[in-house]
């Protein structure tokens, strides 16, 4: 009997194994992975295996930095009514508020990071609350990393972007914030760094200092041989439109590489940009031009929010003040200049669409769509400085941003072919309670709608501020954190119901990616540098250069340039460099879906054998190129693959290489693991078990089981 039943259960095991394999949703929970499991590229995915139903030309995706449900609710009861509801904000994710195929979903999704800051770099741990950075590079690579990185892993290798994916695709790319353009949730869409701080060559100023020994790693900095700066990198990134604020930080000056000694403003203006600083009637003007991407930096900071401050008091202080009324800020972008103009998120929302439109429409180019990101930076801005009239018009305009898009989208008939996604980066700490609380600051607010009486409450800041007891005075500290809570995710379009249920921050890029068709695994990735190319050219100034296409599955390269003896001219090595520096950081930053140049100084004329090295830091594909230097009567010498133009050799060009031809796909198992290899491995598993189970009967009926 025993024997029997032992029988029984060991087959009703194996049929059970086989039954999750081939239906995992019956096995759906689970325990969480350790810090350095979650630290692979996708590898915090919850939904791993689910793709899109249907594939978007565009996609824009909403950011509410700082935007929890709290303050959705706050800024809802408020303007709205608490039975109210937004017409951007809450019609996203609503089915059949937006798209006639009905294609709409919400859902949450986890936030946390793998580490309190740069310490933990090498050793990841789970840590429940995210930063703007850790959590933007989540969306922006489908990596987890450490709170103030930007786009690098854990063990500080960058990692790709969305616009960097979007351009090697052939989209047109834009971003648009109310924060500095550098800050952490735009700067991931633009750059790779270990510090979110390190704004520019010259660190976090206007340029007339240089603090970047304090905000940026040294490896980073161009002079140390490293990638540059967030500003910089923006630049070689060239995002088809940019808006924000952080004009000043673009007075820095480069301290290195082919623009040392000039402004990145004018490094702008010489690199084909159109630019536009400070000034609302300019940024109003704009239109497509093609190769001239927009930079327009509306402020020298942040921008200024919508709404009047109100800071949060005490208990004592909060109630003698009462109620209060939210006011219209006379800095604020959103109102009219002399001329009739404005910039509110709104207005650069549909600015950025209207470029962007006209570029896909532009049939010189072979632009098929576009990605934005729009990001209403200072409701999380407003939060941390417990002004609850701040937060509430900073979620104001996010709405009305997504209420512009849908309203362009709808009349250029291109709705139904757009996911939009509205999210946030992290929660934060306002709440909607029954009264002032006694260990906490609040502020009661007055509804102008439905005249409820609304107590918002702030307390998570880490030390005391005794401004809090004076009403004149107020909450200045600045200092509420962030929550570790998940997040609202909705979304309306093509590939919508991916949000559906409980993801991860990370599944976020993943449904970008699948709906534009984007490469959004590591092989796939790789694979968009099979095409890599370096041409080695003298300049007309006699110097020699090498020019790097094609490499689009990197985001950094290194190089190696040796003479005929086998001696290094040139490296970007860091360990040849320093026992300290971060290689990932080492090298040169690709320009993708461009050229990129590398400067190949200590080519002497007349010299040959010389040997140049360059190899792709994500792909880890290299091209090898064997090339003399200019004859020494100014002529050109060529060795190696020698680039043609009509039958002779091109006069600048001393050789030329590619990469290597790859392997085909591997057959058998990796074949049937592709797009289907999921459900077919989900079967074979089942059948395998089933078998395996139908073995142990024929061997108990044999009595095997007795022996």
């Amino acid at each position: 009997m025993r024997r029997h039943q032992g029988l029984k259960a060991a087959a009703a095991a194996v049929i059970a194994t086989g039954m999750i394999v081939t239906f995992p949703s019956m096995a759906f929970a689970q325990d969480g992975k350790s810090a350095t499991e979650l630290s692979g590229h996708g590898a915090a995915q919850r939904i791993a295996t689910t793709g899109v139903t249907s594939k978007a030309k565009n996609v824009i995706l909403f950011i509410g930095d700082g935007m929890g449900d709290s303050e959705i609710t706050v800024a809802r009861d408020y303007l709205k009514g608490a039975s109210g509801s937004f017409d951007g904000l809450d019609s996203i994710g609503q089915p059949g508020a937006l798209t006639s195929n009905g294609e709409a979903a919400t859902g949450q999704y986890t936030t946390y990071s793998l580490g309190s800051g740069s310490k933990d770099a090498g050793n990841p741990v789970v840590t429940p609350v995210t930063d703007s950075a850790a959590s933007g590079s989540g969306w922006a690579t489908g990596t987890k990393t450490y709170n103030n990185a930007v786009d690098v892993d854990v063990n500080q290798n960058a990692q790709l972007n969305l616009i960097e994916l979007a351009k090697a695709k052939g989209l047109a790319t834009g971003n648009v914030t109310t924060a500095e353009i550098q800050d952490a949730t735009p700067a991931v869409l633009e750059s790779h760094s270990t510090q979110r701080s390190c704004y520019g060559p010259q660190g976090k100023t206007d340029g007339t200092s240089d603090n970047s020994a304090k905000n940026c790693d040294a490896s980073q900095l161009k002079q140390n041989g490293g990638i540059g700066s967030i500003s910089e990198q923006l630049l070689d990134t060239r995002a088809d439109v940019t808006i924000g604020g952080g004009s000043k930080y673009f007075k820095q000056t480069a301290q290195a590489g082919t623009y040392k000694g000039t402004t990145l403003w004018e490094q702008a203006t010489e690199r084909g940009y159109q630019t536009v600083s400070n000034d609302v009637d300019a940024f109003s003007k704009l239109t497509y031009k093609k190769n001239s991407p927009v930079l327009a930096l509306l402020s020298d900071g942040n921008m200024p929010t919508q709404y009047d401050t109100t800071p949060a008091l005490s208990q004592k202080a909060t109630e003698e003040r009462g109620a209060v009324t939210c006011s219209t800020s006379s800095s604020w972008l959103g109102n009219k200049t002399a001329s009739g103009n404005s910039a509110s998120l709104a207005d650069m929302t549909d600015k950025a669409i209207d470029l962007l439109q006209s570029q896909v429409g532009d049939t010189s180019t072979s632009t098929s769509g576009f990605f934005l990101q729009v990001e209403g930076a200072s409701i999380d801005k407003q939060d941390h400085a417990a002004n609850a009239c701040g937060q509430i018009g900073e979620t104001d305009d996010l709405d009305k941003a997504i209420s512009a898009a849908v309203a362009k989208l709808k009349t250029r008939g291109e709705l139904d072919d757009t996911l939009i996604i509205v999210t946030a980066d992290h929660a934060h700490t306002s709440q909607i309670v029954s009264e002032p609380p006694a260990y906490a600051l609040s502020t009661i607010l007055k509804s102008p709608v439905d005249g409820s009486t609304i107590v918002v409450s702030y307390g998570t800041a880490t030390s005391v501020d005794s401004g809090a007891d004076d009403a004149s005075v107020g909450y200045t500290a600045g200092g509420m954190e962030h929550t570790g809570t998940q997040l609202r995710i909705a979304a309306s379009g093509p590939g919508a119901d991916r949000v559906t249920g409980l993801t991860d921050q990370t599944d976020n890029f993943y449904t970008i990616a699948k709906a534009l068709g984007l490469a959004s695994t590591t092989s796939e990735q790789k694979a968009l540098s099979d095409s890599g190319k370096v041409a080695v050219k003298k300049k007309s100034d006699g110097s020699v250069s090498a020019e790097v296409t094609g490499f689009d599955g990197d985001s950094v390269l290194s190089y190696t340039l040796k003479d005929s003896t086998g001696t290094i001219l040139a490296t970007t090595d860091s360990s040849a460099k320093s026992a300290n520096a971060i290689s990932g950081v080492q090298g040169v930053r690709v320009a993708t879906a461009q050229t990129t140049d590398i400067a190949l100084d200590g080519v002497e004329s007349g010299a040959t054998g010389y040997t140049l090295s360059v190899t792709g830091k994500q792909s880890g594909k290299t091209v090898t190129v064997s090339f003399d230097g200019p004859a020494a009567d100014g002529s050109t010498t060529t060795s190696g693959d020698v680039a043609k133009k009509g039958g002779k050799e091109a006069a600048s060009t001393l050789a030329t290489g590619k990469v290597a031809e790859q392997p085909s796909a591997a057959t058998g198992v990796a074949t049937l693991l592709g797009r289907t290899g999921s459900a077919v491995l989900g079967v074979v598993a089942a059948v395998a078990a089933l078998a395996l189970a139908g073995g142990i009967a024929v061997a108990a009926r044999r009595g095997l089981f007795t022996r």
